[in-house]
């Protein structure tokens, strides 16, 4: 089964995190990138890059930036292939955003 989890990450938390800390991090990051089961995956842009779109009456509406003021923005993910979701845990439980304030979530794929 394929699972994808969503890295939800605090900027606050990471920017309170000294050079050498986040450099840490970062090679967690990549350890985790080429762990057994990592099919791939990718660190996003923050959220002021972002656009909302949105259709309405049949007009297509953009809106630059977040929608809303959240403490955390999804910062990235992983696509991981793993027998259970116990596996799924335990790989997202490895990912700093966990325990920096932030959170991933892990879901399944629906494959069709």
């Amino acid at each position: 089964m394929k699972y994808a989890l969503l890295i939800y990450s605090n900027a606050h938390a990471w920017d309170g995190l000294s050079e050498e800390e986040r450099n840490a991090q970062m090679g967690e990051y990549m350890a985790i990138s080429s762990s057994p089961g990592i099919l791939g995956g990718e660190e996003l842009a923050g959220t002021d890059t972002a656009t909302t779109v949105r259709v309405q009456d049949g007009n297509t509406l953009t809106t630059d930036g977040p929608f809303v003021e959240t403490k955390e923005s999804l910062g990235g993910f992983y696509l991981f292939e793993a027998d259970d979701l116990d596996a799924a845990l335990e790989l997202a439980a490895r990912i700093p955003a966990a325990r920096n304030g932030g959170g991933v979530e892990v879901r399944p794929v629906v494959e069709h």
